[in-house]
């Protein structure tokens, strides 16, 4: 799905915002694992990309909590791209401004409307209309409690679950996984 968001975008050599924005969208959605309502409300101010861990605030995330969320250099490389792009278009950078513009109306885009997108990229990338946005978060997980070597702490706090009963949730999703890691252990 991200590749063929990916070409979409730069098929068009910039020029339809909505497949730019489209691919920073499950871009942003895997690298993070941030729930909708967070995506649609995050300013360009919310985001990190000097030195040091590159990260985003989540100013107001389920429960209202605050969270910092760190990601990779490759998304890194990608929101500097998608800033500087966002500036070259004229919408708006300053700190207060929707990180996610809506090309309809100028406004913030909706949890309706990044719903939507999803909908879009999900359909060219031929995957199967029951996915979700949501289906980003669960994927970040899946990938980042493998990658993090079975830390399910780290996956917690990354998805800003209170609970670690809510997290356990991937680590029996990824059971199968696990049990092929033991049987190869020490072979």
């Amino acid at each position: 799905m991200l590749k063929t968001a990916k070409a979409r975008a730069e098929g068009t050599q910039s020029t339809d915002r909505a497949a730019v924005r489209d691919y920073f969208v499950v871009h942003l959605g895997l690298s993070t694992g941030l729930r909708v309502s967070e995506m649609a409300n995050l300013k360009c101010g919310d985001v990190f990309v000097g030195d040091g861990t590159p990260s985003l605030i989540v100013r107001t995330g389920k429960s209202g909590k605050p969270r910092s969320v760190a990601f990779n250099g490759a998304f890194r490389n990608r929101l500097a791209q998608y800033l500087r792009w966002k500036k070259k278009t004229g919408e708006p950078v300053d700190d207060d401004a929707p990180l996610l513009l809506s090309c309809m109306t100028g406004g913030t885009m909706t949890t309706r409307a990044l719903q939507k997108a999803f909908k879009r990229c999900a359909a060219r990338a031929g995957l199967s209309p029951h996915y979700s946005i949501h289906s980003l978060r669960h994927t970040y997980a899946c990938h980042l409690y493998k990658a993090s070597g079975w830390n399910l702490r780290l996956v917690q706090k990354q998805l800003g679950h209170s609970s670690i009963a809510t997290t356990q949730v991937y680590a029996d999703v990824m059971e199968p996984d696990m049990r092929r890691a033991l049987e190869r252990l020490y072979r």
